[in-house]
């Protein structure tokens, strides 16, 4: 068998170890005479489970006592329109920064819940900035000031925490969370789609802190709650087990090769070396991302000419180098270089990259 290189912006690629390990306990499960995935969740094996995924997430991410953990399904698309729902209230303004699609998607998702206010948007240049803090139009009565802490599709990423003053902010990390130290104590709320950085779609995580639970909200069904899920330990209804499971056994993998500070060394050599290769081509390729907001995780780039695409595309998977393409919203080509993507393959990447550019040019 013969792996690729998966540049895959999610369900992205997972680490092979964990894929191995995974299929050992497949069939069995620790001597318990049957998978995990067929155990109860309420039963002692899944327990420890999903108590030990929360611990190692904790102590990946420098999660703080005072901010719950939830394991929530429907991904980050059904948090964005459960934040308005619990911690706003009705007609209460909320403010939202937009610096790409999902930016856009979060507001949609939150408009029939909350006042919805653009704080400031990136739109005007195409999404290839972040807006400057001092032109942001914040509301003094908001719930919460939400932005997108890293922009899969755009390739545009946060650097710095803005600040907010004394409103929470909420931030979507779902395709950067742990891929380097963040003070979590700086957000009301953080909440990730597990299938860039954190294991298998089907799965998120949502980090809270404890005293916005006190709020009241908006009416809401039972399974919409998040005071009800944090009382249930995330599971007022089954849970997705076997992605909860996977997601415990790829934050174990990531404690172990050294953690958020690691890979954020990591994710610094391979984004570097992805960007000069793209601004040291002479225009053959080329990204259009102000330097200072470039993702480390979602690199978008464009070929000199739209009829190289798909020559570019069918030559990489015969090199072993898969899923490339670029989003539909945007087109051109994307190389999403998460946790488990090892140096080595944006390396190979690169090398494709001149050869290409040399055969074509």
């Amino acid at each position: 068998m013969s792996r690729a290189y998966n540049f895959s912006a999610g369900p992205a690629a997972l680490p092979e170890s964990v894929l191995r390990r995974a299929q050992e306990e497949m069939l069995e499960w620790h001597g318990a005479g049957a998978s995990i995935v067929e155990l109860s969740h309420r039963g002692p094996e899944f327990m420890q489970v999903a108590v030990e995924a929360e611990a190692d997430l904790r102590a990946l991410v420098g999660v703080p006592d005072d901010y719950a953990v939830l394991f929530v399904g429907g991904g980050a698309t059904t948090q964005q329109a459960l934040l308005p729902l619990n911690f706003a209230a009705a007609g209460q303004a909320a403010d939202y920064v937009v610096t790409g699609h999902w930016g856009r998607t979060a507001i949609r998702q939150a408009a029939p819940y909350a006042d919805l206010r653009i704080a400031a948007s990136g739109e005007i240049d195409g999404f290839h900035s972040i807006p400057a803090r001092e032109a942001w139009r914040l509301s003094e009565d908001a719930a919460y000031v939400h932005i997108t802490a890293n922009e899969t599709i755009h390739g545009v990423e946060f650097r710095d925490v803005p600040d907010v003053g004394d409103v929470p902010l909420f931030a979507d990390f779902s395709s950067s969370i742990a891929s380097e130290p963040i003070d979590v104590t700086r957000y009301g709320a953080i909440y990730a789609g597990a299938q860039k950085n954190l294991g298998p779609v089907g799965i998120g995580v949502a980090i809270i802190r404890r005293d916005l639970l006190e709020r009241v909200g908006q009416p809401r069904a039972d399974i919409f709650d998040y005071r009800l899920q944090l009382a249930n330990g995330s599971m007022l209804n089954t849970p997705p087990s076997w992605n909860w499971y996977m997601l415990g056994l790829t934050v174990k993998w990531m404690l172990a090769e050294g953690g958020v500070a690691e890979f954020a060394r990591r994710s610094a050599a391979k984004s570097t070396l992805l960007y000069e290769s793209i601004d040291g081509s002479g225009g053959f390729y080329r990204n259009q991302v102000d330097s200072a907001a470039r993702s480390r995780m979602n690199v978008p780039f464009f070929l000199h000419d739209d009829a190289l695409d798909q020559p570019f595309l069918e030559e990489a998977r015969a090199a072993g180098l898969i899923s490339l393409k670029g989003h539909r919203v945007l087109g051109g080509m994307r190389a999403s270089i998460y946790n488990a993507m090892p140096l080595e393959g944006v390396q190979a990447l690169a090398q494709f990259m001149r050869e290409f550019q040399q055969r074509h040019g």
